[in-house]
């Protein structure tokens, strides 16, 4: 083959791949100008070349010839904190997620007393075609809406929340309030408000002691009164708080949340703050001593009344005791006299019987001593009492004859006076003997013959 043909042959070939390959890199260009990546979490404005919108919202490839998009967070954060260094906007490439990042933000209390403030601010953009657009058309770029939009109004709505109230209503327990309307004034507007003075008493009194004629008796003097200064809400005729609206409601942005996280007060406030609390707890540490001494006071009346209440119960219990003792031998007294009554009266009725018993015996002996003496006298009337005057006079008879035998005088006497004096002998002592006879029988009384009838 001729040579020049070969070469003609190749340089065709050569054109080809080069066209093919221009054809490749066309091809290749077109698709990476035509299609993107919807990531999770963002929504897309999709401007393609022939001047058409659109609104991505699901997540995958999309297509759009030889046009233009821009990513938009579906929700967007606005945080106040510690560390950041500028106020730079860093949309879409905060490490942290967060569409802008500022310092602590400064504010001013009611009182004056300024503070830098922690916040956090999250906002969701609207999800429908129409709001969003209208939301693209305006400020272009999230980075437009952050500066323009969000960030002023989180800055003006936390700094006109701090007007409404006090630092010192604020520590003092007034956080919570503070919060809740800052995410109040953040969603619905921003109060309007006015600020006034107003007087109202102290309640304290003072007296001077310049004149010294009154002694302590002196006039009052000093203020008891004081200015303040009070923010009041402005209200429309129905009673409702009046409100500047956020300017992003109107496109359709509402707040996901909205947390005040921190809040530090200029360094003489926490000073103040701190002698605050130093006279707080010296009051609370004297509050205590005084329960304290109170209650010492009330544990010494206590033991006090408790050892009276001792004494009380031992006297009374010693009462109880002698009272009960007293009662006591009371009742053996009166038992004892009881007994002895009872003794007495059984005594006296034993007497009464005895007496009653002798009574019947002494009539029962009277009875036979007058039967004895009447059958006595019968029968003395009957024989002249013959047995008994002859039984008295064989006594008689026995005691002289025993009497006689057993006198002692000689057998023979001698002797005889010749002026008839007794000399002792047997004749003698017969008629002594019978002398004696006569005379018992006169003291018997009766006659020693046989009457005879």
């Amino acid at each position: 083959m001729d040579e020049g043909v070969v070469s003609k042959v190749k340089a065709g070939i050569n054109a080809k791949g080069i066209i093919g390959g221009v054809i490749a890199l066309v091809l290749v260009y077109v698709l990476s100008q035509s299609f993107f990546y919807a990531e999770p979490g963002y929504i897309y404005h999709v401007r393609t070349v022939t001047g058409n919108e659109a609104v991505v919202t699901e997540i995958g490839y999309k297509f759009y010839p030889f046009g233009r998009y821009n990513a938009w967070k579906r929700a967007m954060t606005v945080q106040a904190v510690s560390g950041s260094q500028t106020n730079a906007i860093t949309a879409e490439r905060d490490p942290d997620s967060a569409s802008a990042s500022l310092p602590p933000l400064s504010i001013m209390f009611l009182d004056q007393v300024d503070a830098h403030a922690q916040a956090t601010v999250r906002f969701s953009i609207p999800a429908d075609e129409e709001a969003f657009l209208k939301l693209a058309h305006e400020y272009r770029s999230p980075e437009n809406l952050l500066r323009t939009a969000l960030l002023p109004a989180f800055k003006e709505t936390l700094q006109a929340n701090a007007s409404l109230m006090t630092a010192e209503e604020y520590y003092a327990g007034g956080r919570t309030e503070f919060n809740s309307e800052f995410e109040n004034q953040m969603s619905n507007g921003i109060y309007l408000v006015k600020r006034e003075e107003v007087t109202v008493n102290t309640n304290k009194t003072a007296s001077a002691s310049a004149n010294a004629a009154l002694g302590t008796d002196q006039e009052e003097y000093g203020e008891d009164s004081k200015t303040i200064f009070v923010v009041k809400k402005v209200r429309d005729a129905t009673g409702q708080p009046m409100r500047k609206t956020q300017r992003f409601t109107d496109y359709g942005i509402t707040v996901v949340s909205a947390l005040v996280t921190d809040m530090k007060p200029n360094q003489k406030f926490i000073e103040r703050m701190q002698l605050k609390q130093k006279a707080s707890a010296d009051r609370a540490i004297a509050r205590e001593q005084r329960v304290q001494e109170e209650e010492q006071r009330l544990l010494a009346i206590a033991r006090g009344e408790r050892e009276v209440a001792e004494r009380q119960a031992m006297a009374k219990v010693e009462q109880i005791q002698k009272t009960t003792e007293a009662e006591t031998e009371k009742q053996l007294a009166i038992t004892r006299a009881e007994k002895l009554k009872a003794e007495a009266q059984i005594q006296r009725e034993t007497a009464q019987i005895n007496l009653d018993k002798a009574k019947i015996e002494a009539q029962t002996q009277r009875t036979l001593a007058d039967a004895e003496a009447y059958q006595k006298k019968v029968i003395l009337q009957a024989d002249n009492a013959l047995a008994q005057k002859l039984d008295a006079e064989i006594q008689i008879q026995k005691l002289w004859a025993q009497a006689y035998a057993q006198r002692k005088v000689p057998t023979n006497v001698f002797g005889g006076g010749g002026n008839g004096a007794p000399v002792g002998n047997d004749y003698e002592t017969k008629t002594f003997m019978q002398m004696l006879t006569l005379d018992a029988a006169k003291r018997l009384n009766y006659e020693r013959e046989v009457v005879k009838e």
